[in-house]
């Protein structure tokens, strides 16, 4: 039996995450915000589903809780940073102090969980963590520019630490998800305001867009979390997971356009080479 350590296991693709892990005979320690989600979560599984109350951004309380979690059930196997926030707006329109709580929530929160699991992932050699981040931490998309900073940001961080901690036993996986039929976008999603009219074709369609699509986004969530599930027990797991066609259409898209900008101006790029550094003579 493996342990999980899930967070945001109270709805969403979390709480997908910890059913399928469930499923296949592993405990699960959720992570929740109030009583009523512990009870429901600690229900699913009776002696094999634990909820814990937790705050991702209360640093302090991040490593009390993951401590307690191994001191009550045993070395965690895998972290999984799944609780966050999601946000839109023009970017002229997002306030300085919005975009650092959503920092807080999607990226500060899940590195202090990280950092809180690393000792004792090197102590034994071993452990996975799981970042769910999304293709808009891959693919730009007018008006979702503070949320998609977020996640680009724990991409960058989930690869850089892969490099960091292979040697040591310890795998990585950046889970990027399109659209789940959750209810993320109604529940969890905030908005810039005020509104500046002049964004009304670009950025303030990107609310429009989510809203009005809820309930028929592409990805089943139970699909999405068997997927997960099913690349996490793979020999060599990815380092990087796209889950649904739509994630698959916009990160190959922004490739595409990525490599035509390099090849498109690798004259300019190539035209900044130093002279040869002088020889000094003996």
């Amino acid at each position: 039996m493996l342990n999980w350590f899930v967070t945001g296991v109270s709805s969403g693709l979390g709480r997908a995450i910890a059913k399928a892990a469930l499923a296949g005979g592993d405990q699960v320690i959720g992570t929740v915000r109030c009583q009523a989600d512990a009870e429901a979560f600690t229900a699913l599984a009776p002696g094999r589903a634990h909820a814990m109350k937790l705050d991702v951004t209360d640093e302090a309380a991040v490593g009390v809780v993951w401590r307690t979690a191994e001191q009550l059930f045993g070395p965690m196997d895998y972290l999984v940073n799944n609780a966050g926030r999601g946000f839109t707006g023009a970017i002229e329109e997002t306030s300085l102090e919005d975009a650092r709580a959503l920092f807080e929530v999607n990226l500060f929160g899940p590195m202090a969980l990280i950092k809180s699991a690393l000792p004792s992932f090197r102590a034994r050699r071993s452990g996975h963590i799981v970042n769910v981040t999304s293709v808009s931490g891959l693919a730009a998309w007018h008006g979702t520019a503070l949320y998609g900073a977020t996640k680009f940001a724990l991409e960058c961080l989930g690869r850089t630490l892969a490099q960091e901690v292979a040697p040591l036993g310890i795998k990585v996986t950046n889970v990027a998800p399109g659209g789940l039929r959750t209810a993320f976008s109604a529940e969890r999603l905030a908005g810039a305001e005020p509104t500046i009219a002049d964004y009304a074709e670009t950025a303030h369609l990107a609310r429009a867009t989510l809203q009005g699509h809820l309930g028929a986004e592409p990805g089943d969530p139970d699909r999405a979390a068997a997927a997960i599930v099913s690349a996490l027990a793979a020999p060599e797991p990815p380092l990087l997971l796209l889950l649904g066609d739509d994630a698959l259409k916009y990160a190959t898209a922004e490739f595409a356009m990525l490599e035509g900008e390099i090849v498109r101006w690798q004259d300019l790029t190539l035209a900044i080479a130093a002279e040869p550094a002088a020889v000094a003579a003996e």
